[in-house]
């Protein structure tokens, strides 16, 4: 008999773990975790890099890890920000865990970062079912995604404390429409705010930082409704392991 299914609660249960222990840590020196999902090419660095570059001009202590499979493009760009930045390469692991971030995180973040923003690895996918032990979990679409991708990743979506749209300077010329891709998020994450943001004319920009700021002011993030349903709420982060598969870290077991 095939366990995979056993295989996976255990490696979730582990993450979940150290994602607490993770969030706890942050807690007592004042950092908060932002962690960013979304689709490759979705414009999430190009959005960063602005609310990196606003965070600087506020004077809120920020920082920011970018994981990638190869490559270490975006943490370059983000670097242009002059806020600590980290690249983190996974050698193939469709996403982030909690300790690979804890181990990244050990004797580099600096001791006053209020926030820390994660790029996870760009897919909806793996890293929906991990939690990184963050504050706030934000997913990101673009424009040119389509208005069903919140139906196609119900999982990215519904756990959300917030979604935001992005490149919507190109919003017509795609014809992206807006009102059924809001009608698609409220199926999968009722209640959920949805901002529209354009790092290229700088529309919604701020936003975002303001968001992760309430939230690590201890302002309630949004509960979605999928994370109640599988009794996996907490302060800041979800637990909930409704996928019947983990790519990447995944093995068949028999027995």
């Amino acid at each position: 008999m095939c366990r995979v299914v056993d295989l996976r609660q255990a490696v979730l249960a582990k993450n979940d773990a150290s994602a607490d222990e993770l969030r706890a840590l942050l807690a007592d020196r004042g950092t908060a975790v932002v962690n960013l999902l979304s689709s490759p090419g979705s414009g999430k660095t190009a959005l960063l890099e602005r609310e990196l570059l606003r965070a600087r001009e506020r004077s809120v202590p920020v920082a920011a890890l970018s994981a990638d499979l190869a490559t270490e493009n975006d943490a370059a760009r983000l670097a242009r920000s002059g806020v600590p930045v980290k690249q983190v390469l996974t050698d193939g692991l469709c996403h982030l865990e909690a300790g690979m971030l804890a181990g990244h995180l050990d004797g580099w973040l600096p001791d006053d970062t209020r926030l820390l923003f994660v790029e996870n690895v760009g897919n909806l996918v793996c890293p929906a079912s991990y939690d990184l032990g963050e504050t706030l979990r934000v997913t990101l679409a673009s424009v040119t995604e389509g208005e069903d991708k919140p139906l196609k990743y119900p999982t990215a979506f519904g756990l959300a404390h917030l979604v935001v749209i992005t490149k919507t300077d190109i919003a017509e010329a795609v014809e992206f429409d807006e009102a059924a891709f809001r009608a698609n998020v409220e199926r999968v994450n009722p209640g959920v705010e949805v901002i529209l943001t354009s790092a290229r004319r700088g529309q919604g920009v701020g936003a975002l930082l303001d968001r992760a700021m309430a939230a690590a002011a201890g302002v309630p993030v949004h509960a979605p409704v999928m994370a109640r349903q599988h009794g996996h709420t907490h302060a800041g982060g979800v637990h909930t392991h409704p996928h019947p598969e983990v790519t990447g870290t995944m093995a068949h077991t028999h027995s």
